[in-house]
């Protein structure tokens, strides 16, 4: 595999300090409200300003957990979602997960500098099927305390200005065994959530993985399905599996009992 002399790898000497989550955002356990649940989420690429306006008024109007949009448009979100619970979540290393470790670490900085408050990064899924752990390990730890390096030095306080990171797996391109193995590893780099799906690729978040996910992980971290989740009883199907947060673009329809036709 190619080497790298990148910040905070585990063994390089530049550990980062320790810096926990807030316990309402990166939880194991069920949100008290049905709203909490959701990442209200727009990562087309040809996703407009107006479409990004209109997403985080209607995360606004039924105060979601988040949004999730691409980097971009993080400082748009946070200058229109200030003053709000609901939290800007981004996404890292999105949709392929083959960023170079730093460069994922460097986005995942910069996009917390332009006002997010959760990442969801994508694993390296070629590392994963060809059984590196090793590298993927340090592909998580470094953007896990980059973050928290960050937030660390810049004085950030820890109960309103600490930053969630979720793990996506691409579940649909890995075998049960891969699931697993790459649950262990993030839980051990220190992530508090693991991901089914980008919602790019063969399919999106399934009972099974959901229930794997949870198996594996047991309370340690928070899991998050996303991807075909279309409608209440999807959504209803996802937390008896064990999820604790949905990545959808239904957020509007989940609430109103209807069907939605997005991601």
């Amino acid at each position: 595999m190619p080497s790298y002399a990148v910040p905070f790898v585990r063994g390089s000497g530049a550990e980062a300090p320790t810096f926990t989550c807030p316990n309402a955002y990166a939880s194991s356990k069920l949100p008290p409200k049905k709203n909490k649940l959701i990442d209200h989420t727009l990562l087309k690429p040809e996703a407009s300003e107006s479409q990004i306006r209109k997403l985080c008024e209607e995360a606004k109007q039924y105060d979601f957990a988040s949004v999730c949009i691409n980097p971009y448009w993080v400082p748009l979100g946070h200058e229109l979602l200030k003053g709000t619970d609901v939290r800007v979540c981004t996404v890292i290393g999105f949709p392929l997960g083959a960023s170079s470790i730093a460069s994922k670490g460097l986005e995942a900085v910069e996009a917390v500098k332009d006002g997010a408050r959760e990442v969801d990064m994508v694993i390296n899924v070629g590392e994963i099927k060809s059984r590196n752990y090793k590298a993927v390990e340090d592909d998580v730890y470094c953007v896990v305390n980059s973050v928290r390096a960050h937030l660390a030095n810049t004085g950030a306080d820890q109960q309103t200005g600490g930053v969630v990171v979720k793990v996506i797996l691409e579940c649909c391109l890995l075998t049960d065994d891969e699931v697993v193995e790459a649950c262990k590893v993030c839980v051990s780099a220190g992530a508090d959530f693991v991901k089914t799906s980008t919602g790019f690729n063969k399919f999106g978040a399934t009972e099974h993985h959901v229930k794997l996910m949870r198996d594996t992980v047991g309370d340690k971290v928070g899991v998050k399905a996303a991807g075909g989740v279309r409608t209440s009883e999807d959504m209803d199907k996802m937390v008896k599996a064990g999820a604790t947060r949905i990545g959808t673009s239904n957020g509007v329809a989940l609430m109103t009992g209807g069907t939605g036709s997005g991601y």
